[in-house]
């Protein structure tokens, strides 16, 4: 993936107040997170792990409580 964002990194922007929207998708079976920093117009950036392009949950609530980890407070659903 070219643009993607690694979980350490997630939670520094997390920390820093940078994230401005989470949204949680599904891909095939499995469940994917991305963020966008700006506003509307901005990308949206998957979040990866060190071992895979787009790291993917086997359910929403494995995300949810992912993103409960990180400090998220709230995301939207795409189905």
């Amino acid at each position: 993936m070219k643009s993607s964002i690694q979980e350490e990194t997630l939670r520094a922007m997390l920390e820093a107040g940078a994230v401005r929207d989470v949204l949680v998708s599904r891909h095939g079976e499995k469940w994917g997170l991305a963020i966008r920093l700006g506003g509307a117009s901005s990308r949206w950036l998957p979040v990866r792990s060190r071992r895979e392009t787009l790291r993917t949950w086997a359910s929403l609530t494995a995300v949810g409580r992912f993103a409960e980890a990180q400090g998220i407070k709230g995301f939207a659903v795409e189905l």
